[in-house]
């Protein structure tokens, strides 16, 4: 089994500046733009490495929202990737960091898998609230969302878009916390979702762990299943309590296969 690369990835964007004539829900033309969006900063590290490996970009040393400085290495990263986690991330991220891509001529990076822990949650439970906010705050034991500090709210943009150093500081802790806590709350789903595990755990001869946690021990044996392609254990993890299915080897006369 080849070992897969998963990414945990969050990206903070500007907002549209535009004139607008009045308070409350409108309508915004396209003349009515002053400045689009772009994206401003990014945070990624690789499922299970130390959290002192995250890598971290910004556009503080960047002027006039050119963001294709810092797209190079998060494109390196997408195209070494081989999944991709984040937090409503198949809505927002990766869409708007293909949207950037083309219009800095960049050719797409190699395809991979996405694992959208908002959905993924979404699909098998019925919580409160499915934001990251809300889940890292209910299951997450290390690393919960943070809320802003001294910029609350859009200040924190207002203020990086102005410059401002402390605006910026605030701006990374809060994109790598993000990062972590998204790990940490894919970590708690997994195991209601085994089938979208990142094959992060290869199989050699003397070990077939875990594809959900990497536990090496002994699986506790379920019940056979039938299909029409076979019989199939189904065996639970006794550290993640994930289920495996498990094709049983076809018996032939004279001995088993």
């Amino acid at each position: 089994m080849i070992k897969q690369k998963a990414l945990v990835l969050d990206v903070e964007t500007s907002p549209l500046l535009a004139y607008i004539w009045t308070l409350g829900e409108q309508h915004v033309a396209l003349n009515q733009i002053k400045t689009d969006w772009h994206i401003m900063a990014w945070s990624a590290k690789w499922l299970g490495d130390p959290d002192s490996k995250i890598i971290y970009h910004d556009l503080r040393n960047h002027k006039n929202g050119d963001d294709k400085p810092i797209l190079k290495p998060l494109w390196g990263l997408l195209n070494e990737a081989d999944i991709v986690i984040t937090q409503n991330g198949q809505h927002f991220d990766s869409r708007k960091i293909n949207a950037r891509f083309i219009v800095h001529g960049m050719n797409p990076p190699k395809p991979y898998q996405h694992i959208d822990t908002y959905r993924l949650v979404r699909r098998v439970a019925a919580f409160t609230s499915n934001k990251l906010e809300y889940l890292s705050n209910t299951l997450c034991n290390t690393h919960k969302k943070v809320v802003h500090g001294k910029f609350p709210g859009l200040s924190l943009w207002v203020e990086c878009l102005k410059g401002n150093k402390e605006a910026w500081d605030e701006m990374k802790r809060y994109n790598v916390k993000d990062i972590l806590s998204t790990e940490e709350l894919y970590l708690h789903e997994k195991a209601w979702s085994p089938e979208s595990c990142p094959q992060i755990f290869p199989k050699t001869q003397n070990t077939d762990p875990c594809h959900t946690c990497g536990y090496t021990g002994a699986m506790r044996i379920g019940r056979e299943r039938i299909r029409k392609s076979g019989v199939y254990a189904q065996n639970s993890c006794p550290k993640c309590g994930s289920w495996q299915i498990v094709k049983q080897k076809k018996e032939k006369k004279g001995g088993k296969l």
